[in-house]
């Protein structure tokens, strides 16, 4: 078996310190926010499984069928000797690409979670052992040094990612991603799609309630990190569909008025009876879209792929 590499850029207090600041900043003011990426600490994370799972959740499904189904596609325009995947997680969608690639040469997986990298790495090892496997504990957000590997090189953003960034945090996003590529390089993003607003609700408030967990689960978190005494139970799971902005947001609405204190930043805050927290925002995107998204980083689409029922897409873009 190939040996593993794992490459540390993110300091070790970064997420901790992340927390803090984001806590601070989005419950310090009104509107009340909070990032998604606190939502996936072990729990967190279980719960979301779950999520892809449930009928009503469908991108994580339509995702891996236009992976299955066109894999061969993707990887005969892109040619990739090296695959870098960002928040690659448990690496599972992966797999088809993997396979497809017959020239690959290593696989970059990139994500916050030493734990994660290692388990999905050894377990790829395992069944690949020629594949050459460095993963990177980073935070992609704020940059990226890759290391020196054999191109053409394939960045992949999978899952629909892109969705939980606010437009300008996109917009710096993929212009960070293009100052990584090369001449023959290429990005494939996924990305939902637009639809009926039934379909795009039921699919973050699920009949099971599952949704509704992984969303106070947050909660859970603060009062684990930060000492803060959340009850869960004081809040209500809200998913609505903003039809001018074209995204859903996951909110938890106040049952009634209350103060929570999250000791560990000396912070005291306040809610009124009906008062929201946003905790996520997952936009919906179009073809025409993600075209001029990409084109404003310097991008060009080059190939676009969805699933039979059109409710997810994969694009594919090159630098120009």
């Amino acid at each position: 078996m190939s040996p593993l590499r794992l490459t540390r850029t993110l300091p070790a207090d970064a997420t901790g310190a992340d927390l803090r600041a984001d806590v601070r900043q989005g419950l310090g003011h009104s509107p009340k926010t909070l990032p998604p990426k606190w939502f996936y600490d072990a729990r967190g994370s279980a719960l979301f499984e779950e999520i892809t799972r449930l009928p009503e959740y469908y991108p994580t499904r339509a995702e891996r069928e236009i992976l299955r189904d066109r894999a061969a596609e993707i990887a005969a325009a892109c040619g990739a000797r090296t695959l870098v995947e960002l928040g690659s997680g448990s690496s599972e969608k992966t797999r088809f690409l993997l396979d497809a690639l017959p020239s690959l040469h290593s696989y970059l997986p990139v994500d916050v979670s030493e734990s994660a990298l290692t388990l999905a790495a050894e377990a790829l090892l395992a069944e690949r052992p020629a594949l050459s496997v460095h993963a990177l504990i980073a935070d992609f957000t704020r940059g990226l040094v890759l290391p020196d590997t054999p191109g053409p090189r394939l960045v992949a953003f999978l899952g629909g990612t892109l969705g939980n960034l606010l437009p300008g945090e996109r917009d710096v996003f993929l212009k960070s991603v293009r100052s990584l590529l090369r001449a023959g390089d290429s990005l494939l993003l996924g990305t939902d799609l637009v639809k009926d607003e039934a379909t795009l609700v039921a699919a973050y408030d699920d009949a099971a309630g599952v949704t509704a967990a992984f969303n106070k689960n947050v909660l859970n978190v603060l009062n684990r990190e930060l000492d803060a005494d959340f009850d869960p139970d004081d809040f209500t799971h809200v998913a609505r569909w903003d039809g001018e902005h074209e995204w859903i947001e996951m909110r938890l609405r106040a049952r009634s008025g209350l103060t929570v204190k999250v000791r560990e930043l000396d912070l005291a805050v306040t809610f009124e009876q009906g008062e929201e927290l946003r905790t996520e925002v997952s936009a919906k995107f179009r073809k025409e879209g993600i075209r001029g998204e990409l084109g404003v980083a310097g991008l060009e689409l080059s190939r676009w792929w969805t699933d039979r029922a059109g409710r997810f897409a994969l694009s594919l873009a090159t630098p120009v």
